[in-house]
């Protein structure tokens, strides 16, 4: 190649850089990233942590596997002995009042009786409750949260005997909750044994995010009401006491739950519903729920829920 062929060559290459950079130039300013879509986003995080939640047998896994050491009502203590018919314990009274005329009016009772199990009164869920959030702010005082908010703010929802497991030695209760004030509903779950908070974990109404989501929904983060420890798998404590929880739409006029060889007609109680009952057999599915609306008619099965976890972990 001659030499002027060579300096051809590299003139044609400086002009076609100089047309690149000028048409890279000119799309800087007219090419946009297309937006996030925040809204799909959503959803599929929420349907995802459901499937996680569920398969992992439940957050409340770790409900007594927290440290020994609960912080009980009125003092710090140990929680041990097993209580089979949960009692009001003198360690877990209520906080005195600043002023003997301002006496704390506490949580409001149940829409229906029928959310009290196993003989516990309204009393002793009141007391149950109080003393998981004083519990919890015991352990938030160092870091300044203001915590789970004050009895008050909560309507109890169920209350029911808790059946021990590897996981949570000892019987003792459940006591379930909805902050109704709080923008998503928040619901509080937490489990005493002998008058001690072993654990506490909430749960939110993530209801409405999905569209092709049904009328009735039971959050995941309540599966350790129907389900004993993964560690005990085939081998639970027998009889338990389950329970369910969940949240339903206007349309809702009846649910109906059935779990191993019990059933039970739920109560409705303001968008939630609340079911309980006793199993005799060992079970590998989880509870089978149905929804009517006024006329009867079926409007949700879980058996046909995509997002609702059928089978035990």
């Amino acid at each position: 190649m001659s030499g002027e062929e060579q300096r051809q060559g590299a003139q044609d290459e400086r002009d076609f850089e100089e047309q690149l950079r000028e048409l890279l130039a000119e799309d800087a300013y007219t090419i946009r990233p297309s937006p996030a879509p925040y809204p799909a986003i959503r959803r599929q995080g929420v349907v995802e942590r459901r499937r996680r939640v569920a398969a992992a047998g439940a957050a409340l896994v770790t409900l007594a596997a927290m440290p020994v050491g609960a912080y009980a009502l009125g003092g710090g203590g140990r929680g041990g002995s097993t209580a089979t018919n949960p009692t009001t314990s003198a360690s877990a009274t209520r906080a005195p009042s600043p002023t003997p005329s301002a006496t704390p009016r506490g949580p409001a009772r149940p829409g229906t009786e029928r959310q009290l199990f196993d003989g516990i009164t309204f009393e002793q869920a009141a007391d149950g409750l109080e003393n998981c959030l004083a519990y919890d702010a015991g352990g938030l005082q160092a870091s300044g949260d203001p915590g789970r908010g004050t009895a008050e703010d909560y309507r109890i929802l169920l209350a029911m005997r808790s059946t021990g497991d590897s996981n949570a030695p000892g019987d003792g209760m459940f006591v379930v909750a909805v902050q109704e004030k709080s923008p998503d509903r928040t619901s509080l779950m937490c489990r005493i044994n002998d008058g001690q908070t072993e654990g506490i974990s909430g749960f939110s109404d993530d209801t409405g995010l999905m569209e092709d989501e049904g009328p009735v929904y039971v959050n995941p983060n309540a599966g350790k009401l129907y389900q004993q420890s993964v560690i005990d798998r085939g081998n639970w404590k027998l009889p338990f006491r389950w329970g369910v929880v969940g949240m339903v739409k206007p349309s809702v006029a009846e649910v109906t739950v059935s779990y191993g060889g019990s059933s039970s007609k739920a109560a409705l109680d303001d968008g939630f519903f609340v079911a309980s009952g006793e199993l005799n057999q060992q079970v590998t599915v989880a509870p089978h729920i149905k929804g009517y609306d006024a006329g009867g008619k079926l409007v949700y099965d879980s058996d046909g829920d995509k997002y609702y976890q059928r089978t035990l972990p």
